[in-house]
Parts: structure tokens; sequence; C-alpha cells
């Protein structure tokens, strides 16, 4: 496979996992629907971090230190797992309570900062993540690469998961989906937050 068939491949293989609903998916769109179009867009970038920090380290040799730095490998599955389970508490915890939508200028630089952090940890945290970028990249990347395609393939993950996600806040921070959301909140909240627990719960094993 030539190293830019090899791009195109990663490209559409980790597209094709960013679209698969998971907990990153379920975030963005909580985020936009019950804050702000400009927090979703926000957490559309936390997302876009999170993914190309993931590349570059898959270039560096995620799949290596999944079997050789076993301890460090271990510590990072289990932060992850109960990252997501405090995550789905609050989730649940917080089903029943009202939501005040985000008018107009609601947003400001403190919580556009704090839907960018909680979004990139949600997504440095998210065992999917971490089990789609292994398997893409030791499946697809060349052995033998050029220069080019270590310095483009981070930016380029960047842009299409920012890209994917920012479409996602978009969508979901409409009047429409808004009001569908506001109006079976507790339901949604609390099936999101079971589907993040089992997540959270499911690496926390696999750690042991």
């Amino acid at each position: 496979m030539t190293p830019l068939a090899a791009l195109f491949a990663i490209l559409g293989a980790l597209l094709i996992g960013a679209i698969s609903p998971g907990p990153s998916f379920v975030f963005v769109v909580r985020t936009a629907v019950a804050q702000s179009r400009a927090d979703g867009i926000a957490a559309a970038l936390g997302m876009g971090v999170g993914a190309m920090l993931f590349g570059a380290l898959a270039l560096l040799g995620l799949r290596t230190l999944m079997t050789e730095a076993a301890g460090l490998y271990l510590v990072l599955k289990i932060a992850g797992g109960v990252y997501l389970v405090y995550l789905a508490i609050r989730i649940w915890r917080g089903a029943k309570e009202p939501i005040e939508v985000a008018r107009n200028g609601g947003s400001n630089a403190r919580s556009l900062g704090r839907s960018f952090g909680l979004a990139l940890a949600t997504q440095l945290s998210n065992p999917k993540i971490i089990a789609v970028f292994g398997a893409v990249f030791a499946a697809l990347l060349p052995s033998t690469r050029p220069l080019w395609l270590d310095l483009t393939l981070p930016a380029l993950i960047f842009v299409q998961e920012t890209g994917w996600y920012a479409l996602v806040a978009l969508a979901f921070s409409s009047a429409r989906p808004r009001a569908l959301y506001l109006g079976a909140k507790s339901w949604i909240d609390r099936a999101a937050g079971a589907v993040i627990g089992i997540l959270g719960i499911r690496l926390l094993l696999d750690a042991r």
C-alpha cells in the first residue's frame, strides 16, 4: 500500500469509528443541547485535540505501549475507567434536574474552556478510541513511511474529528432537537449515564 493510499485508508477507518455512537458522541450532544452551540463547538475541538494526540501516540507506537509498557497502559485504563464511571454518575444524578438553557451570549470563556477540557478528558478516557486507533494503525500504517505522512496524519485526524463533532453540535443545538431532548431529558440522561457507566466498569474489569 502506498503512503497516500494508507493515509486515506486510515482516515476512512477512523471516521467510521468516530461516527459510531460512544461516550464522546454522547458528551458532545449533551453539551450542545443542554448548554449552547458555542459550548458544543468547544467540545468538538476538545474531541479533535484528543484524537490528534492519539494519532501522534499511535505513530510513536500505541501497539508497543499496549504490549511492552504494560504497567503504564494499565494505569491509563484504570484512570479512564474511573473517569467514565464518575461521568456516568454525574449524568445519572442530574437526570431529573431542570436545565436552564443558555441563550445568546450565555457562553463565556470559562464555560467554553470547561466544555473543551471535559471533552478532551472524555475523549482521552474513551476505551473505544484506544482500541480503534491501535487496531487501525497496526493494520494500515506502513512499516516504512515518508516524513510527510507522520507530519500530515495527526493534523488531518484533528480536522476530521473536529469537523464531525462540530456537525453533531450544530445539528443538536438547533431548536427542535434541543426541545426533544429537554422533553425527554430524564430518560435520555439515564440511558446515556448507564451506557457510559457500563463502558467504564468494563474498562476497569479489563484492567484487572
